[in-house]
């Protein structure tokens, strides 16, 4: 049987740095932190609701940041949530290929992992 829907992406992040991450995709991407099952919890990280999917933010030990592979998020408003990443410190930057209907901007988390932001165009 073929897969029926997404659930969700994760994107990883070092060991004990929830509280960065909750800054980042809580505090400057306003993503909606959800709590993980108990059985979850010992292995730290963060879960975030997005839409009707889940972004799970997962500790690696042996961490490195995903330059290429990222989550996309759609926004409303691209230039407002890119104003609040880059005063967080957070440059953005454009991508040279056009995804048709959308306009688009790169940032990084507080670890280096590539998150896409777009907004539709009207």
């Amino acid at each position: 049987m073929p897969a029926i829907a997404l659930h969700h992406v994760q994107v990883a992040i070092p060991r004990g740095e929830e509280d960065r991450a909750r800054s980042f995709y809580g505090g400057v991407l306003g993503l909606i932190e959800i709590p993980k099952p108990a059985n979850q919890r010992e292995r730290g990280g963060l879960w975030y609701r997005v839409g009707a999917l889940e972004l799970h933010i997962g500790v690696e030990d042996d961490f490195r940041p995903a330059k290429k592979a990222h989550p996309a998020l759609l926004v409303d408003d691209l230039a407002a949530v890119v104003a609040l990443a880059e005063a967080a410190g957070h440059p953005s930057k454009p991508d040279t290929l056009v995804i048709e209907g959308y306009d688009r901007v790169f940032v990084s988390d507080p670890f280096g992992n590539r998150v896409e932001l777009l907004q539709r165009l009207a």
